[in-house]
């Protein structure tokens, strides 16, 4: 067997310092910054809206959005470094474990629901209540097609779609091409989850205008940053073949 090339500088920084602070990042967002825009921008009451900051939105986009980027960033990168298939499943790995944990999250938004249905003193009086509230818009956001259109079958779209369209090319222009095509396919797939069977889909269509932007933003920006990134891994220059 040949042995590999000595450790270099170089290998240290790509294979430890980065991914740990790339590591360091992805937890901070939540934790630290996340806590800080909501005391600067409260998101108010989850059912009613009531006592939201206008700027609350900036808190999601740099959380949830971050997240979400991630999650969608990594089968992208696969599928236009190695294949639709590679792209594909990794988008199924990474959106069902997004799904999970973002529908758990937001399960206080559920619980508050609830609580506003539970009404009651009497055996009677509460069964009614619980079936009123089984009954509504939102009972349970593990149901909500949109959680599981948005992370699962976006992730998967995106990374099969930029494999498929790129089909292992080198070349950055197709690479980009690819990348931005599913990108932007999933960022109008989600729009249209959103605003139709969305358990939430009163909050887009309350100004699908700004829903469809805060949608395709961050889409274009991960059309755009991936496809740099791939070109730099795979050891070539971005306008050269």
């Amino acid at each position: 067997m040949t042995e590999p090339g000595k450790l270099t500088l170089s290998s240290v920084l790509w294979g430890l310092v980065i991914p740990l602070i790339i590591g360091i990042v992805i937890v901070a967002f939540p934790v630290i910054l996340g806590p800080a825009l909501n005391s600067w921008f409260p998101a108010g009451d989850p059912v009613t809206g009531a006592g939201a900051s206008p700027y609350a939105f900036l808190t999601v986009i740099f959380t949830h959005g971050f997240a979400t980027m991630v999650i969608l960033g990594v089968p992208l990168f696969l599928g236009l470094n190695w294949s639709k298939y590679a792209g594909g499943a990794a988008g199924f790995i990474m959106g069902s474990i997004y799904y999970v944990a973002f529908a758990g999250y937001n399960l206080i938004y559920s619980m508050n629901t609830f609580t506003s249905f539970i009404t009651g003193e009497t055996v009677a009086e509460l069964r009614t209540s619980i079936q009123s509230y089984l009954g509504s818009a939102v009972p349970n956001l593990y149901r909500d097609p949109s959680f599981i259109g948005n992370y699962i079958v976006g992730a998967i779209l995106i990374g099969y779609i930029a494999g498929a369209l790129n089909n292992k090319s080198f070349h950055f222009k197709r690479k980009l091409g690819a990348a931005l095509t599913a990108a932007l396919t999933v960022g109008i797939f989600s729009f249209v989850l959103n605003y139709t069977v969305s358990f939430g889909a009163w909050m887009t269509q309350g100004d699908p205008g700004f829903a469809l932007f805060t949608a395709l933003l961050p889409m274009i920006i991960l059309g755009i940053i991936v496809p740099i990134i791939s070109r730099i891994t795979a050891g070539g220059e971005l306008w050269h073949p």
